[in-house]
């Protein structure tokens, strides 16, 4: 049974990530994407690991922990033009409940005291694009498989 969210946030909190966890990472972002890339007909755990590997920065990255399980996880660099959201992936049985969207609160205070947009890309037709539009983001660029978008620096 999946605990009521009525989300307190002090349920939430992160652990880092260390090179070690890829595996751990990988098994996260799989699950979480795999309906959406199977609807498009992407689905391919090999192009997962992949993708993955050349986007995996540990240094940047935390898990999303609920109840000190990890339920998820992030990465959130620097960049020449603002923070990259690389990657926010919520396990499935855990999607739904208020997780992401309090992550993404914390993402943007942080991006907020820094003065810099947040850029990221999601996978066209994924349920994350109306996400991202909910929180702030507003599309930028359009690719065969992907849509990027920005969320503007806030005063």
């Amino acid at each position: 049974m999946l605990p009521d969210l009525s989300l307190n946030p002090s349920r939430i909190s992160f652990g880092e990530v260390s090179a070690g966890d890829f595996d751990e990472v990988l098994e996260l972002r799989i699950a979480a994407m795999k309906e959406s890339l199977q609807r498009v007909g992407r689905f391919d755990p090999e192009r997962s690991r992949e993708r993955l590997t050349n986007s995996f920065h540990p240094q940047f990255s935390s898990f999303i922990l609920l109840d000190a399980g990890r339920v998820g996880f992030h990465t959130f660099r620097p960049g020449d033009e603002g923070f990259h959201l690389d990657h926010l992936y919520i396990h499935p049985l855990c999607q739904g409940l208020g997780i992401g969207s309090y992550v993404m609160s914390v993402l943007i205070s942080h991006a907020r005291e820094k003065r810099k947009p947040i850029r990221l890309g999601a996978l066209r037709d994924s349920g994350a694009n109306a996400f991202y539009e909910r929180h702030g983001f507003k599309k930028i660029s359009e690719e065969e498989w992907d849509i990027h978008y920005v969320r503007a620096v806030e005063y």
